[in-house]
């Protein structure tokens, strides 16, 4: 089923998601990947203030290229998500509703979804060029010195995910190996 939502979520939108449902996102949607995790996991650790609110927000498993003339960012695809799942319940306790990356997701991290009620989909790898069509905006707003890694906010509009694990814990990719 095709849904459209928007970002930040709203637990009535994340109730309804189902995994294998085509998702199109407007709103603001924030980018972390392994660097940018582990600092926001320290800050959170030691109780200090975090640089983005992870409060009904979805992370984007993303470090992008450069911005060709014309757009606001450049190739945009997913990285793989596991490599974040260490982070993962800690932000979804903090407040985290959504992530998007690509590939499996440890069972901590799916039994902290249902916990927390949240969602993560799946981004299709190698479409980063197509993705990047609906950024309409790309700004670093923490750890600029990560580079690529930095945290960025994105504006996006109509941005095509697929559920993969949904709030109850359905999971796309064991639904395929089973049928």
């Amino acid at each position: 089923m095709d849904r459209y939502i928007n970002a930040p979520m709203r637990d009535e939108d994340i109730s309804v998601l189902r995994a294998g449902d085509y998702v199109y996102i407007t709103g603001t949607v924030y980018t972390a990947r392994d660097a940018a995790h582990k600092r926001l996991d320290e800050a959170l650790q030691k109780g200090e203030k975090l640089p983005i609110n992870l409060e009904r927000n979805i992370i984007y498993y993303m470090g992008p290229s450069p911005a060709r003339e014309g757009r606001a960012i450049g190739s945009a695809g997913p990285t793989t998500a596991s490599r974040m799942d260490k982070y993962t319940p800690g932000f979804l306790d903090a407040g985290l509703k959504g992530m998007i990356g690509k590939g499996r997701r440890s069972t901590e991290v799916i039994d902290s979804i249902i916990k927390n009620k949240a969602v993560y989909f799946a981004a299709v790898g190698g479409a980063g060029a197509l993705l990047s069509r609906s950024i309409i905006s790309s700004k670093i707003i923490a750890y600029e010195d990560l580079g690529t890694e930095a945290i960025r906010e994105l504006e996006v509009s109509n941005f095509p995910v697929i559920v993969v694990i949904d709030s109850k814990g359905n999971n796309l990719y064991d639904n395929i190996v089973r049928k």
